[in-house]
C-alpha cells in the first residue's frame, strides 16, 4: 500500500509541475501577443470634429516651422543634459557606445534610436524590455517625434527642442 501512495504522490507532483510550466508559457505567450498587437497613436491623430477636419483641442498649436536643434533630458538622472542634433542617428541605452548613455535599471542596453528622415525626426524602439513611450503611447515602429513631445525611456524623459 505504501508503494502505491508514493507512486501517486510522484504522479501528482509531476502533474503540478507541468501545470506550472504550462501556466508560465501561457503568460509569456500573452505578453508577446499583446506587445506585438499594439498600435501607436500620435497625439491628436484620429480625433475628428465631424466636419472633415481635425478636432481642436483648445491647446495653442506649436509653430511647425521650427526645426529641432537639440535633444534635452527633462526628467531622470541626467536631467538638464543637452545633445546637439546634427542629422546623425542618436542611440539611447545602457551600452557604453550609445550617444545618450542611461544609468537606468528600466532601460535596455540598446533601447531606442532617434533618426532624421527628410526634415522629421523619428523614434524607434529597438526591442527593449520595458518599451519606449511617446507622450504615453507605446512606440512599436518608427514614429515621428513632434517638437516638445516627451519621449519616456525607463525613468528618463527626453524632448526635441529648437
Amino acid at each position: 500500500m505504501s508503494e502505491l501512495v508514493i507512486q501517486l504522490a510522484r504522479a501528482g507532483f509531476l502533474a503540478l509541475l507541468w501545470l506550472f510550466v504550462l501556466a508560465a508559457l501561457r503568460v509569456v505567450r500573452s505578453d508577446l501577443n499583446s506587445a506585438s498587437g499594439m498600435r501607436v497613436s500620435m497625439p491628436g491623430a484620429g480625433r475628428f470634429s465631424g466636419r472633415g477636419g481635425p478636432a481642436k483641442s483648445g491647446k495653442p498649436s506649436r509653430n511647425k516651422s521650427k526645426t529641432p536643434r537639440q535633444l534635452v533630458v527633462t526628467d531622470g538622472a541626467l536631467s538638464g543634459t543637452r545633445i546637439s542634433l546634427e542629422g546623425r542617428p542618436i542611440m539611447i541605452g545602457r551600452a557604453d557606445d550609445s550617444t545618450l548613455v542611461l544609468d537606468d535599471d528600466y532601460a535596455s542596453t540598446r533601447h531606442a534610436k532617434l533618426s532624421l528622415r527628410g526634415t522629421d525626426w523619428y523614434v524607434e524602439d529597438l526591442g527593449s524590455t520595458n518599451g519606449t513611450y511617446l507622450d504615453r503611447a507605446k512606440v512599436t515602429g518608427p514614429t515621428k517625434v513632434p517638437l516638445g513631445v516627451p519621449i519616456r525611456i525607463g525613468k528618463t524623459v527626453i524632448e526635441l527642442r529648437s
